[in-house]
Parts: structure tokens; C-alpha cells; sequence
């Protein structure tokens, strides 16, 4: 039993119970639930705490070995609290000891790890989990002397894809067929759609399910789990704790996601771009969405193929809306039925909305959110009033980036008088916008000697410097004396390289996280037809810029 850690026997991963959300109902104050409350010594003037050793001995060392591991569990759990009460059940114990060919990590005798299983039942978890290659001979060896609320969970894990509907729900059969109390399948998502096969076999089970799509492509299925009627979903109590790939950390679920206000008619959003895991967008709406009381969730979705995203995912509550970013913002284009006419000029898109007939609407807030703020940067730089019109007419603005934040730059300073020049690799791209604003065209090797006059505006819409690769910057160091205001549409990190030169060479720096903001305010009115909390959304991102 040494080789027990608690990192394989399950207890590095808190499964949070959601079944009074789901369509199997809420759980029964047990018999299970008071003698573990004996077992364990629980005490009552502890809310959240750890749970106290027996005052018996332990009559033997498998006993004080899994005794210690869920000892050490609940010091866990009461350093990460989250509000969890163990005597009003908030906390439920289950069993988990992976071998290698299912994904863990224990290569010894089977029997000896299936020992180790029924050992952890007379200890009083509520549930072990058991691979269906050999749940008949466990529930077998248990059906006699199974407690009345111990469950057991029979899974299958894919690691390689995740197969069609009718073979899933082949698979489900046979999980039920064991003897299995709750069915677990979890498969790996090749492309985000593939957790639509998830969803549905969640949605038409007959007994408590748990589906998991493992990996970054399929992390809305841990997510959005209460939604589909899912038994229960993962995360670990901490990064290091992460047991498989794509699962959340416990504190991301319930702080970030809200996860405990999800429901079968919870709304879903979400940003759609590649890479999404470091979009802030998240962390904007769901605290918006949660502050006006509105029953809806934004999730990070990592989407490859935007046209095959939208025909899967068609329902009006899911995808109600979505935030687009790189690389999707123009070829998402060609999946709208209606399209604002600033956001057809400027030929890219960072906000979609779906009608309540099922029809996808598209704009752009790019421009507002990145020209504005440069507007106010210039403002307080030269000391005007917001009533003197456009600091930007006049100014030479270079835009170094022809995709769709170039673009939407580009066409939001012309539209404000300024004269273009678009820096882009390769040329072409360059060219193509330049002529659609009437500017200038060049490549972003020529910006380094680009000095026709000083005081200009330069305006960075390329993610060099984006997390990881944040020692990078699209232009030298000595460039930057040219100009009196530099912007970098990159926000994570806030403070990227190039606005760190930009101010050590004494140009008015604006942030990323500004434009971020601001276009936030025009989405939160197209998703909701309300105003957007504009103080609430300025506190969340200096909480986390």
C-alpha cells in the first residue's frame, strides 16, 4: 500500500457534487453520510476544516494508510476552503487508483489495487472508481457486503479521440450492463466540437453520467457539465494537482466560470480564437453577467474550424454570443447572416451575436474600444478637452498589422482624419489595406527607418510580445523617439516590451487592457441590450491585469 500516493489514489482532485442541479435529483441525508461522520470525527466548530484521525488505532497499515491520505485530503480542502462545509455535505470522498493502461499511474498486482478500492468503501468513501475492463469482477466481489449509499462509478478512458455517438453510446450500455450505480466516459477532444457527442449522451442518459472531453479543446464540457445534466465534473485543488489533461483548478470553476450558478437554461458565450487560454474576456463578462443577474457563462473556446464551431453549435442558448479573436476575426465573416456595415468596411469582426430566430449577427468594437483610448492618450498628452474634436486628425498613424485588429485600427483612424501607414509581413496584406484607407504601405522591416516627421502615432495590432514569447518586440528600441504615443493592442502581459521602450524613450503609452475595455462595454450591450458595468470592468482588470 505504499505505493498509494494521494496524487493516484484521486485525492489531489475535488469532484464537485452537482447532482441537485441535474435531472437525477438532490442526494439523501444517508446512513453513509453519519457513519462517516464517526469515522472521521468531524468536528462540528470546524466549518471547512480537516477532518480529525480516529481515537482507535488502526488495525492495519492499508488502514492507516488511506486513513492518513484522506487526512491529508481534508487539510487540503481547508487550506483552499472555497466555503466548503463537511457536515452540510459540500464534500463528498471518492476512491480513484488509476493503473497505467487507463491513464494513472500504479503498475502492480491488480488484486492488490482492488483490495486497496474495497478497503477505501469500508473506510467510508461514497464512491470508488473502477475501469469497466474489470468493473464485473469488482461490483461482484462487493455485492454482498456494499453499503446502501456507496456507489461506484465504472469508467472508460479514450486518450486518443473521441468516437462517434453510436459507438459512445455502444459503450454506455456496456458500462451500464456491469452493474455500474453511475457511468463515466471520458474521451480526448481532437476539435472542440467534439464535446457535442459528450453533451448529448450526458442529455440522454437514463443514469447518473459523468462525460468528460479531455484536453484545452474540450474543456467547456467540464464547464458547462451542470448543463447538460452531467453527475458530477473535476478540478484540482491546485496546478500541481492537475490529474488530467484540460482540467480546470477548483477555484477557476467557482471564481472565474461561476460555476455553482450554471443550469440546464444557463445562456453559454464565449471567446472564440487560437490561442483563447490567455483571454481576460472571461473574467470581464462573468463577473458583469453574475453582478446584473443574468443567467448566462462565457467560456474560453479553443476553435480551429469557426464554420464547423457554428453548425454544431446552433442552438439560440448555446452559442448565444461570442467575442472573435485571432486568427478568426475575417474569415468568420463568411459565417454571418447579417453584418454591421462598419465592421463589412472594415472586413473583420470581434463580436457575433445570435438572433433569437437562430441568425448570426456581427461587429466590430476593435475600433471603438483601441481608437478611443488612443484619443484620450493623445488628449491628456497635449492637455485638450474632449470637446476639441479628434486629436488623431492630421496625425500620422502607423499600424504595424494588416489582420483584423490592424484593420480595425486602420479604418477607425481614417474615419478620424489621420493619415495611414500599414507595416505588414508580408507586403501584399500591406498594400490591400493601405489602399482601402488611402494610406501608405510598407513592409515592417522599412518601420525601424521610417522617419518622415516627428510626433507620430504608432499603433501595434501583430501579437509579437504576447505571452510566452514576451521577450519579443515589433519594432527597435531606437525607433521609438520618433513618436509621442505608442499603443499595443497585445495585453497579456499588460506591460509588453515594446510599451516598456516605448516609455523609457518618452512616449504617452496606452495599454492593451484599455482597448480590451472598451470594446468589452460595446459587447456586453450587443449580448445583453443593456449598459455595461463600466466601473466593475475597470475593478476586475486591475485586480487582474
Amino acid at each position: 500500500m505504499n505505493c498509494i500516493d494521494y496524487s493516484i489514489v484521486g485525492f489531489d482532485t475535488m469532484a464537485y457534487d452537482i447532482r441537485s442541479q441535474s435531472k437525477f435529483g438532490s442526494p439523501s441525508k444517508s446512513k453513509r453520510k453519519r457513519e462517516r461522520e464517526q469515522n472521521y470525527k468531524v468536528n462540528p466548530s470546524n466549518k471547512g476544516k480537516s477532518l480529525q484521525y480516529p481515537e482507535e488505532e488502526p488495525d492495519s497499515a492499508e488502514f492507516f494508510s488511506l486513513q492518513y491520505l484522506i487526512f491529508k485530503l481534508s487539510s487540503k480542502l481547508a487550506k483552499a476552503s472555497y466555503e466548503l462545509d463537511f457536515n452540510r455535505g459540500d464534500v463528498v470522498f471518492g476512491c480513484i487508483f488509476r493503473p497505467l493502461r487507463e491513464g494513472g499511474q500504479y503498475d502492480g498486482d491488480e488484486n492488490k489495487r482492488q483490495d486497496a478500492l474495497r478497503l477505501a468503501m469500508h473506510l467510508g468513501a461514497s464512491y470508488v472508481d473502477i475501469e469497466l475492463e474489470v468493473a464485473y469482477e469488482f461490483i461482484n466481489s462487493i455485492r454482498v457486503k456494499k453499503p446502501e449509499n456507496f456507489k461506484v462509478i465504472v469508467s472508460s478512458h479514450n486518450f486518443h479521440e473521441t468516437p462517434s455517438s453510436e459507438a459512445i453510446g455502444k459503450l454506455v450500455a456496456m458500462i451500464q450492463a456491469s452493474g455500474a450505480d453511475i457511468v463515466k466516459v471520458a474521451t480526448t477532444a481532437l476539435d472542440i466540437t467534439d464535446c457535442a457527442r459528450v453533451f448529448q449522451m450526458m442529455v440522454q442518459s437514463q443514469i447518473p453520467t459523468i462525460g468528460i472531453s479531455m484536453g484545452e479543446r474540450g474543456l467547456i464540457s467540464r464547464i458547462l457539465s451542470p448543463k447538460f445534466g452531467a453527475f458530477l465534473t473535476y478540478g484540482a485543488l491546485e496546478a500541481s494537482a492537475i490529474s488530467a489533461p484540460g482540467q480546470p483548478l477548483a477555484k477557476d470553476l467557482l471564481d472565474l466560470y461561476n460555476f455553482r450558478l450554471i443550469r440546464p437554461d444557463t445562456k453559454v458565450y464565449g471567446v472564440i480564437s487560437k490561442p483563447v487560454g490567455h483571454s481576460k474576456s472571461p473574467l470581464l463578462f462573468n463577473a458583469a453577467f453574475k453582478s446584473a443577474g443574468l443567467n448566462a457563462v462565457y467560456v474560453h473556446l479553443l476553435v480551429d474550424d469557426v464554420k464547423k464551431f457554428f453548425e454544431t453549435y446552433s442552438a439560440a442558448d448555446f452559442v448565444a454570443g461570442c467575442s472573435c479573436g485571432i486568427p478568426h476575426k475575417e474569415v468568420a465573416l463568411k459565417c454571418m447572416d447579417e453584418i454591421d456595415p462598419i465592421a463589412k468596411k472594415i472586413g473583420a469582426i470581434n463580436n457575433i451575436v445570435r438572433r433569437p430566430d437562430g441568425t448570426l449577427a456581427a461587429f466590430n468594437t476593435d475600433y471603438i474600444g483601441a481608437i478611443s483610448a488612443i484619443e484620450d492618450g493623445l488628449r491628456e498628452l497635449n492637455g485638450a478637452t474632449p470637446a476639441v474634436g479628434s486629436p488623431l486628425a492630421g496625425k500620422l498613424f502607423v499600424v504595424l498589422g494588416a489582420g483584423g485588429a490592424g484593420k480595425a485600427l486602420a479604418h477607425g483612424a481614417a474615419q478620424k482624419g489621420a493619415r495611414i501607414v500599414v507595416a505588414n509581413r508580408p507586403l501584399e496584406q500591406a498594400k490591400e489595406l493601405a489602399d482601402k484607407v488611402g494610406g501608405q504601405a510598407m513592409t515592417l522591416d522599412e518601420v525601424a527607418s521610417f522617419h518622415p516627421e516627428d510626433e507620430m502615432v504608432l499603433a501595434n495590432a501583430t501579437s509579437v510580445g504576447m505571452t510566452p514569447k514576451i521577450d519579443q518586440t515589433p519594432i527597435p528600441k531606437q525607433a521609438l523617439k520618433n513618436y509621442c504615443l505608442v499603443f499595443d493592442a497585445v495585453y497579456t502581459p499588460k506591460d509588453t516590451r515594446l510599451l516598456r521602450e516605448a516609455r523609457e524613450s518618452g512616449a504617452f503609452i496606452v495599454y492593451g487592457t484599455e482597448m480590451l475595455i472598451r470594446q468589452g462595454f460595446e459587447q456586453y450591450k450587443n449580448f445583453t441590450g443593456l449598459p455595461a458595468p463600466e466601473e466593475l470592468f475597470r475593478m476586475v482588470m486591475m485586480k487582474h491585469a
